[in-house]
This record gives C-alpha cells, sequence and structure tokens, in this order.
C-alpha cells in the first residue's frame, strides 16, 4: 500500500464511521432504517474524499470540512437510490437495490430523506461563503436532475449522438464531481484560480469516470463490479461505447446496433456477441482513448495547486480511478 492509498483509505474509514452515525437514532425507524441500509453497501466514498482532499489542496484542514464531505456522499446516495428506481436495478454493489429490498414507496422516501440530511449537515461546514456553498451544491443538485433526464430521454431518442453523450454525463455524473471540488476549495477559503481549477479538475475526472464506468460494464468483473455485467445493453443505454460502434458499424454489424435500439435492449445471452462486436469495431481503445484524454485535462489543472504533496495525491488518484476495475 502506498502512502497515498493509505492516506485515503484512513479519511474514508473516517468518512464510513460519521456516515454510520449521520442516521443512528433518528425516527421514524420505518424511514431512517432503509435510508441507512444503501449507506451500508459501501462504496469507493470518492465524492466525500473529492470534498476533503480539494479543502487540503487549498490550504484547508480535514476537520473543516468532514460534515460537507458527509453531505455529498447522501446527496449521492440519494441519486443513486432514485436512479436504481428509475433503471428498475436489481442490484447495487452486490446486494439487492433499497426498492427491491423494501418497496417503491419507501425507496422513494427514503432517498428524499438523504437529500434532506445532506443539506442538513452541509449547513455545518457553511459558516463561510455559506451563499456560495449552498449555490454550488444545490447547482450540482440541478445539473444531477438534469442529465439523469436527458438519460432516460435517450432510451427513447433514436438518434444520440456523442456529444449529446458528453454533455449528458457532465450533467449526471461530472457535475458531482465538480461540485464536491469547488465546495471543498470554497471551504478552505480558496482564491478564485484555486476553486476554478479544482472543480475543473473535478469536471474532467468525473468525465473520464463516467466512460470508464460504461467500459467496466462491458469488460468488468461481476463480483468486482457490484452489478451485473452487460447491463448498459441489456438495458438499451445508448452509452460511449455503443454510440461510438453505432458510428463506426457498416452493413450486418450496423444492424446489429440499430436493432438494439428497436428493441429497446438486448438478451442476456447476447451480451458476449456484443462484447465481441466492440472489439471488432475497435471501440474499446476508442473509449480507453477518451478516459486518457479527459484524465490529462484534470491532470493539466494540478499546477495551480501549490504543495507538491497534494499534487502528487491527486496524480496519484487520477491514476487509481483510470485504472480501476470496479
Amino acid at each position: 500500500m502506498t502512502r497515498f492509498s493509505a492516506l485515503y483509505e484512513k479519511e474514508r474509514i473516517i468518512i464510513e464511521s460519521r456516515l454510520s452515525k449521520a442516521l443512528k437514532d433518528r425516527k421514524p425507524y420505518s424511514l431512517y432504517k432503509p435510508a441507512a441500509y444503501i449507506l451500508e453497501s459501501g462504496g469507493k466514498r470518492l465524492r466525500p474524499l473529492l470534498v476533503l482532499f480539494s479543502t487540503k489542496a487549498a490550504g484547508g484542514d480535514f476537520s473543516k470540512a468532514y460534515n460537507a464531505a458527509v453531505a455529498v456522499e447522501l446527496f449521492h446516495n440519494f441519486s443513486l437510490v432514485h436512479d436504481d428506481i428509475m433503471d428498475n436495478a436489481d442490484k447495487r454493489r452486490g446486494r439487492p437495490t433499497l426498492h427491491k429490498k423494501y418497496d417503491l414507496s419507501t425507496a422513494i422516501l427514503a432517498g428524499d430523506s438523504l437529500l434532506s440530511v445532506a443539506y442538513e449537515y452541509l449547513l455545518k461546514d457553511a459558516e463561510n461563503n455559506t451563499a456560495e456553498i449552498l449555490k454550488s451544491f444545490t447547482q450540482g443538485l440541478i445539473e444531477v436532475c438534469e442529465g439523469q433526464s436527458m438519460d432516460k430521454d435517450f432510451e427513447v431518442v433514436k438518434n444520440v449522438s456523442i456529444e449529446d453523450y458528453i454533455i449528458m454525463i457532465e450533467k449526471k455524473t461530472a457535475a458531482m464531481a465538480e461540485m464536491c471540488c469547488n465546495i471543498g476549495a470554497l471551504i478552505a477559503g480558496a482564491s478564485g484560480k484555486e476553486v476554478k481549477a479544482l472543480s475543473s479538475y473535478g469536471k474532467n475526472i468525473g468525465i473520464a469516470f463516467q466512460i470508464q464506468d460504461d467500459l467496466l460494464d462491458i469488460l468488468g468483473n461481476e463480483s468486482e463490479f457490484g452489478k451485473a455485467v452487460g447491463g448498459d445493453l441489456i438495458e438499451g443505454k445508448k452509452t460511449f461505447l455503443f454510440l461510438k460502434a453505432l458510428e463506426k458499424s457498416r452493413g450486418k454489424d450496423k444492424k446489429e446496433f440499430l436493432s438494439v435500439i428497436e428493441r429497446k435492449g438486448i438478451k442476456r445471452d447476447e451480451i458476449s456477441k456484443f462484447r465481441d462486436l466492440y472489439c471488432k469495431l475497435g471501440v474499446i481503445d476508442d473509449a480507453k482513448f477518451e478516459i486518457v484524454k479527459y484524465s490529462g485535462k484534470a491532470l493539466a489543472q494540478l499546477k495551480y495547486i501549490k504543495d507538491p504533496e497534494d499534487r502528487e495525491f491527486f496524480m496519484w488518484l487520477t491514476d487509481s480511478l483510470i485504472k480501476r476495475s470496479k
């Protein structure tokens, strides 16, 4: 374990501890027990750690940002609960999704409660720059909802461009990472240049993260990935890989991808066939190229971070994210 991975793990454990207490002893149990269930499934806790390490990179202390870090993870899990409902997903991080574990109404309300408590926690660390921090958090929420709406629109719109897709993930995924870095910098009282640089890092690493997620959906190991491999194709989602394949394919191959749109997805036993088509068309390599491209844009912002060790940490984090297997 490197010193940076050890530091990441140390702070992740602190976040886990604080998350476990966020909903403890709150009543009614019928609301907060299901809400706590989604938090218990763990995860990388990337978003709260972006808050913490952005605060540190901008000259602040972790201690000033722990509540804000908890807030963004509660926000993130709110979005996951609602995403799973809209996607009718059965599993999340290897466990039954909240609406499958309980029921639809319970899951909707539990998701809403996570967002409500998130604002409560955010305000604890927003003593300075309160308006800007709340504005950033709220704008992140707006964009995540807009991105999710675009994602759902793509299910029925036949002609979706790669440019449309990038705009969608800028909102649905990257906006939250951008918001996390922005809030961390604001808590530390960073200069305008530092706030902009850290926010840009978050946005670009968020885009790279999502394309990597698309890639893992077709190439990942299900036990590590935590959800069914090939799920995007089964659901008929227009991911970067699918859209690139549609763009590059010709003849019989083209008809195969157009049929996915017409059928609104594929059968589970067809996953390997489409994985082979992705490889044949070179879209696996295209996705890897985009991941490196956006990661490079993120890394270019690190020149504005003053402390060399903080720069090194973000370089390590970037490398870890684009090489992850889950």
